[in-house]
């Protein structure tokens, strides 16, 4: 008993310290932090209504915290802002050689653009436009040219060791289908039967050993016992286990760093649509003078940014930042890591709008990092001053919907607040947050910022959903 009082005081203690900054919260999020057993110290909060001059809930506003993905918000802010929503990417396809009774005598030039969103279809195209021109046989080789990005060399195994997963992924030039192989999976009728896999895109010289099994498990965390392995000779061992009660599944990975994902990807390609290379293909730089064949636009920024945020696509995030140096007219020749000089530019964009900026830490704009930070404060004016930029119709429609799709799909599901938030959710060990807009029920918009940085902050999304009902409820 004495034991049990004694928890009893200890845990009110845990809570009284910062009580007086927190006596504001609304009872639900107090409540929801408190069963979660995260402290006010923990939380950053920041609300206003779009129309008004002063936050109505504020706590923690000014500490800088770790955001996680919701870092993408200032990312999409500085590439409207430099680049504006209708910025398109360009690939070309380029040689100099002759061409006689459909051969091409000599080498094809594939020249990135540094587009986010290059994937297998658009890649597809371009060849099959080359092939429409009559060019049956390449005497040479197909050389792929990444060079308008100047990028140190990208380790994808040091955020947490796990290489192969996607969203580790670096920047390219030249990025295809987001250094992602897509793999099907279709569970067996019975327990242990082997699951069929189809890869999705084919890579040329990659051999999928593939040992993952059907299991009678519920269907829950379903991808929780999938492992990938890269073994030399480029085999990719699939293991683990798929529950029938599942169906078919779409899993990912990135077995190859991008100059490699990006030669075994057209090889395989070139060959599907009927093509013969007497060569290679290799990576290389394009020669000064080489004649253009084709070219091939990517869709407009707002797309791009809508993809990236529904989803948050690290690698789209990591692009648009490399981006933002590629095509800022003082870059410099020596520049060597276009990251870190999209993320100065960055800064500068957003201080020249009247942004507090020395909260504010960019890393790599994806959230993938234990290094960036950010205010809540800052977070929240960034979101007000999106409200009345040109291009504020773009910046919100590419945020999830809470209850509706995206990242936030699961979000508000049972509340009657669905469908009334567009957030931007991000989620790291030891970090949750969300940020966005909240249309409340009388019609007044909101823009919300809690991030939580404590160990049990996986925890906390009640309380975030509490904060975003509070809102859409009219408790300011």
């Amino acid at each position: 008993m004495r034991r049990a009082a004694h928890l009893l005081l200890s845990t009110l203690a845990l809570f009284a310290a910062p009580l007086c900054a927190a006596q504001g919260l609304p009872p639900p999020l107090m409540l929801a932090l408190e069963n979660a057993h995260i402290t006010p110290d923990a939380v950053s909060i920041w609300v206003q209504a779009v129309d008004d001059k002063t936050p109505s809930l504020s706590l923690n506003a000014e500490q800088p915290m770790n955001p996680a993905s919701v870092m993408k918000l200032v990312t999409a802010f500085a590439a409207f802002e430099q680049l504006g929503p209708a910025h398109t990417w360009s690939t070309q396809l380029a040689s100099s050689a002759t061409v006689s009774k459909g051969v091409l005598a000599g080498d094809v030039y594939l020249v990135g653009g540094a587009d986010p969103v290059l994937d297998q279809e658009r890649v597809g195209k371009l060849l099959r436009r080359l092939r429409g021109l009559g060019i049956e046989r390449i005497s040479g080789d197909i050389v792929l040219d990444a060079s308008v990005l100047r990028l140190p060399a990208h380790d994808p195994d040091a955020f947490d060791g796990r290489g192969l997963r996607p969203y580790n992924s670096g920047p390219y030039g030249l990025l295809m289908h987001y250094n992602t192989l897509q793999l099907a999976l279709f569970p067996g009728q019975q327990t242990n039967e082997a699951v069929t896999v189809v890869a999705e895109p084919a890579l040329a010289g990659v051999l999928i050993d593939n040992r993952v099994h059907t299991s009678n498990a519920a269907c829950d965390v379903w991808y929780r016992d999938l492992e990938a392995t890269l073994e030399p000779g480029r085999r990719l061992v699939l293991s683990g286990s798929l529950p029938a009660a599942c169906g078919p599944r779409t899993w990912s990975a990135a077995p190859l760093p991008p100059e490699e994902f990006g030669t075994a990807l057209v090889a395989t390609l070139w060959s599907e649509l009927g093509g013969h290379l007497d060569g290679l293909v290799r990576n290389g730089i394009m020669p000064v003078g080489t004649r253009t064949l084709l070219t091939h636009d990517s869709p407009p920024l707002a797309d791009i940014i809508r993809d990236m945020n529904k989803w948050s696509s690290n690698v789209i995030a990591r692009q648009l930042l490399a981006s933002l140096a590629a095509t800022h007219p003082s870059l410099a020749p020596e520049t060597s890591d276009m990251v870190a000089e999209g993320a100065r530019i960055a800064l500068e964009s957003l201080a020249r709008v009247g942004l507090d900026t020395r909260a504010l830490l960019i890393e790599n704009g994806s959230g993938l990092s234990r290094i960036e930070r950010v205010s809540a404060d800052m977070l929240g004016h960034l979101l007000l001053l999106a409200w009345q930029r040109p291009w504020m119709p773009e910046y919100i429609s590419a945020l999830p919907i809470a209850g509706v799709d995206g990242t936030a799909r699961r979000r508000l599901r049972d509340s009657a607040a669905n469908g009334r938030a567009h957030i931007k959710t991000g989620s790291l060990n030891g970090v949750r947050a969300i940020a966005g807009y909240v249309l409340d029920r009388n019609g007044r918009r909101h823009a919300v910022v809690m991030m939580v940085n404590h160990a049990e902050a996986a925890a906390s999304a009640a309380a975030q959903d509490a904060l975003l009902e509070w809102v859409w409820a009219g408790g300011l």
